[in-house]
Parts: structure tokens; sequence; C-alpha cells
């Protein structure tokens, strides 16, 4: 298997748990008070969205060919750094 194949993989991987890791926040957010479920709610839409995003930038990797993909990888890396900073803060915020 080549490398940007194996790289998409482990990219998808990365989503996947972080969709599971968001389904858990959602989870605890349900039974939160009022207030704090106003905050864990828009914390989780931002997750979304990046999350989102992220599966938007796996998807244009995976259609570039030839060096374009590694052109493509730093905007992907860059996504990916922003997206699992966010999930660890909220992860933090749900904590306490």
């Amino acid at each position: 298997m080549d490398e940007k194949k194996l790289y998409e993989q482990k990219l998808q991987a990365q989503l996947d748990e972080w969709k599971a890791e968001i389904d858990k926040l959602k989870a605890k957010a349900d039974g939160a008070s009022a207030d704090a479920k106003m905050e864990f709610s828009q914390q989780i839409q931002d997750l979304e969205l990046k999350l989102e995003d992220g599966s938007n930038r796996l998807s244009e990797l995976s259609k570039a060919s030839g060096e374009a993909w590694e052109t493509l990888r730093e905007g992907v890396e860059s996504a990916w750094n922003s997206l699992s900073n966010a999930m660890a803060e909220a992860a933090g915020k749900f904590k306490r």
C-alpha cells in the first residue's frame, strides 16, 4: 500500500475516533444543567464544524493525485492539529 493510502486510512481512523468522542460529549451534555448544557452545546457545535472541515480536507486529499496530495497534506495537518486541540480542550471542560 502506498504512503498516500496509509495516510488517508490513519486520518479516517482519527476522524472516526473523534466522532465517537463527540457522541460521548453529547451524552454528557444531555445530563448537564441548563446553563452547562448551553455552553456544551456551543462547544459541540464548534467541534462538529471542525470535524466537517477535517472530513472535507480528507476528501480533497483522497481525490488529489501525484504531487498535489503532498501540497494538500500541509493544510490537512493544520486542520488536524486544530481539531485535536479543540477536542482536548472540550474534553477538559466537560470533565469539570
